[in-house]
C-alpha cells in the first residue's frame, strides 16, 4: 500500500490503521520502527507518513528517477564551475544520505559518501535540509544524539545550531568550516517542491587549503544550482499532479 493520500500529504496512523485493519497502537510501532530506518518519513508538522527515501535508495534508479535525472546535469555544471565535488542528499532521520555525487578528475577530492549517512547538524547539506527547523523541531530531531561527536568548529548546543541555521536561512544558503572533519569544507543549499517544502539538499565540499578561499562564492552557485532543481522537480511534480 502507498503510503500517499490523495492530495500527496501521506496518511495518519489512524488512517493506515484503518485501511490494514489492524490495531492503532501497532501500526504506530511498526510505523516507528520503519522510521528509524528510513523506510517512513513523517512529516513534523501535519504527523503524516509518506514512503521515505531509504526505500528508493534501495531500489537504486528506481528512487525519484525524475529528480535524479534533473539532478545530473545540474552537479555536472557545479563541478565544471567550482572544480570540486557535488553532492544530491536527503534527510534521513537525523542524518543525511548522499544519493548522488559527481567529482571533478582530479586527484585531491573528498571523500565520496553516496549511499552513506552523516550527521545532519555538521554539514553543509545537513545544514540545508534543516533550514526550515525551528528550535523545538532540532530538539525532537536530536534528541537521541550528542553534538560533540563532529569536528573542532562544530555547533555544540542547540541554540549554537540554530543560530546558524538562522544565517544560512537568511544567505539561502549554508556553509561549514571544518566542522564535520578537519580540512574539510563545503556550501549547500536547499531544494524544495511545489509545496515550498525542502525535499533534498545540493552541497559542494573539498579540501580547506584548495576550496576555502572561495566558500562564500561558492555559496552562491550551489544556491543558484538548488533554486533551479527546485523549479525542475517543481514543474515534474505539478504536471503529474494535473
Amino acid at each position: 500500500m502507498a503510503l500517499e493520500s490523495a492530495d500527496g500529504k501521506g496518511l495518519s496512523v489512524t488512517r493506515i490503521a484503518a485501511l490494514v485493519g489492524r490495531e492503532k497502537s501497532q501500526i504506530s510501532r511498526t510505523l516507528k520502527v520503519l522510521g528509524e530506518h528510513g523506510f517512513v518519513d513523517r512529516d513534523p508538522e501535519t504527523l503524516a507518513y509518506r514512503i521515505g527515501w531509504r526505500v528508493y535508495s534501495l531500489a537504486g534508479q528506481a528512487m525519484r528517477p525524475q529528480l535524479l535525472e534533473e539532478a545530473a546535469p545540474v552537479l555536472a555544471r557545479l563541478v565544471r564551475e567550482l572544480g570540486e565535488t557535488a553532492h544530491l542528499s536527503l534527510l534521513s532521520g537525523n542524518e543525511v544520505m548522499t544519493v548522488l555525487s559527481e567529482a571533478p578528475n582530479r586527484a585531491v577530492q573528498a571523500v565520496g559518501w553516496v549511499g552513506r549517512t552523516v550527521p545532519a547538524h555538521c554539514t553543509s547539506s545537513g545544514r540545508a535540509l534543516l533550514l526550515d527547523h525551528e528550535p523545538a523541531d532540532l530538539s525532537r530531531l536530536l534528541v537521541e544524539i550528542g553534538l560533540d561527536d563532529c569536528g573542532l568548529n562544530a555547533p555544540r548546543t542547540l541554540e549554537e545550531l540554530f543560530e546558524r541555521i538562522r544565517s544560512a536561512r537568511a544567505r539561502g544558503f549554508a556553509i561549514v568550516d571544518e566542522e564535520f572533519e578537519p580540512g574539510l569544507v563545503a556550501a549547500g543549499a536547499p531544494v524544495r517542491d511545489f509545496r515550498g517544502r525542502i525535499v533534498a539538499a545540493v552541497n559542494v565540499s573539498g579540501p580547506k587549503f584548495r576550496f576555502g578561499a572561495q566558500l562564500e562564492a561558492a555559496g552562491e552557485s550551489v544556491k543558484a544550482a538548488a533554486d533551479e532543481l527546485s523549479q525542475r522537480v517543481g514543474a515534474i511534480e505539478t504536471n503529474s499532479a494535473a
